[in-house]
C-alpha cells in the first residue's frame, strides 16, 4: 500500500475535482455568468459547480443553476467535459477541475446573480466570438456543441 500524508484542510487535493456545468440554450442566447471566485474569477462561463457526495451530475448542474441564477430548466443530455487548472502565482497546478457539462432547457425564471456568481444574463450565441468578454476557456466551443444539441431537442 502507497504511503500517503493527511491532507489537511488547506492543502489541496491531488486528484481532479468533478464538477458541473448547466448550459441553457434559449431563443439562441445562452445564460452566462460571470464568476465570483477562482478559478476564472470575473470572467464569463456557464453556471455550475462541484458535485456533491451522492448527488449526480445531471442533478448538481440544476442546483447549481438555480443557485447561480434562478433559472428552473431540465436535463436534456449530458455531452462533454472539459478540464480547468487553478494555478498559484509560481504556476504550480492549486487544482484541477474536470467540468461536465449538461444542456439544460429552460423552464422558468430570469436570469438573476446569486451565490458565487457577479452577474447572470442571456447573451446571443453569434455574439460571443465578437464581444469584448473575458470568458471562460472552451465557453464559445461548449456553446457552439450545446446550439447544436439543442436544435435536435427542438
Amino acid at each position: 500500500m502507497e504511503n500517503r500524508s493527511p491532507q489537511t484542510e488547506n492543502s489541496s487535493p491531488h486528484h481532479p475535482i468533478p464538477a458541473t456545468i448547466a448550459a441553457v440554450i434559449r431563443d439562441d442566447n445562452v445564460l452566462l455568468v460571470r464568476r465570483r471566485n477562482p478559478p476564472d474569477a470575473n470572467h464569463w462561463g456557464f453556471p455550475g459547480g462541484k458535485i456533491d457526495f451522492g448527488e449526480t451530475i445531471e442533478s448538481a448542474a440544476l442546483r447549481e443553476l438555480y443557485e447561480e441564477t434562478g433559472v428552473q430548466a431540465n436535463v436534456a443530455e449530458t455531452f462533454t467535459a472539459v478540464n480547468v487548472f487553478d494555478h498559484d502565482d509560481a504556476g504550480e497546478t492549486k487544482q484541477h477541475f474536470v467540468l461536465i457539462a449538461v444542456l439544460c432547457q429552460w423552464v422558468s425564471g430570469e436570469p438573476i446573480a446569486g451565490d458565487d456568481a457577479l452577474e447572470a444574463r442571456w447573451m446571443p450565441i453569434e455574439d460571443l466570438k465578437n464581444q469584448e468578454l473575458a470568458l471562460s476557456l472552451d465557453v464559445v466551443e461548449v456553446v457552439q456543441m450545446a446550439a447544436k444539441l439543442n436544435h435536435a431537442f427542438s
